[in-house]
């Protein structure tokens, strides 16, 4: 059984991945209502609001995959007497312990992430290609994000 601590900590981890959840989703389906093209990218100096939906998706879906990566996965782990360790190590663990279904998978979006957030893209083609990828792992995010808050609740209830 957890302590009182770890578990409000788990819970209160599992409100803010679903509210990141929430917001991401909103953000991607406005951007996404159509694919995004290298056309659609050179538009982003002119059409702010396009720019600020970009802003918008690419700070959600690194928050989420940072809450998920780097605070729920240790806190997880921790509380559930696992080793905590690298943020790969973690992975592996997490993917062995059925809560990440491809941890190669989440590394690749880990690199997406860090090239669009750190490496602010100019090309417009490449910028285009990047925002489609992470599009497509955003229901990986929620999956993975949904896993977690159920296993924690389900634990968390005195259930092994």
């Amino acid at each position: 059984m957890l302590s009182p601590q770890l578990q409000e900590r788990l819970h209160h981890l599992c409100q803010l991945v679903e509210r990141e959840v929430a917001h991401l989703q909103v953000t991607d389906q406005r951007l996404f209502q159509e694919p995004f093209t290298a056309r659609r990218a050179a538009q982003l100096e002119e059409d702010i609001d396009l720019a600020e939906r970009v802003d918008a998706f690419l700070a959600r879906f690194g928050r989420l995959q940072d809450t998920l990566g780097s605070k729920l996965l240790p806190a997880y782990l921790s509380a559930f007497g696992e080793p905590v360790a690298t943020f790969l190590e973690n992975l592996d663990r997490a993917e062995r312990l059925g809560l990440v279904s491809d941890a190669d998978a989440w590394f690749t979006m880990r690199q997406l992430r860090n090239q669009m957030v750190h490496d602010y893209i100019r090309d417009a083609a490449i910028l285009a290609t990047s925002l489609q990828a992470a599009h497509e792992f955003v229901p990986v995010l929620i999956e993975t994000a949904t896993r977690f808050c159920q296993r924690i609740k389900h634990k968390s209830s005195g259930n092994s």
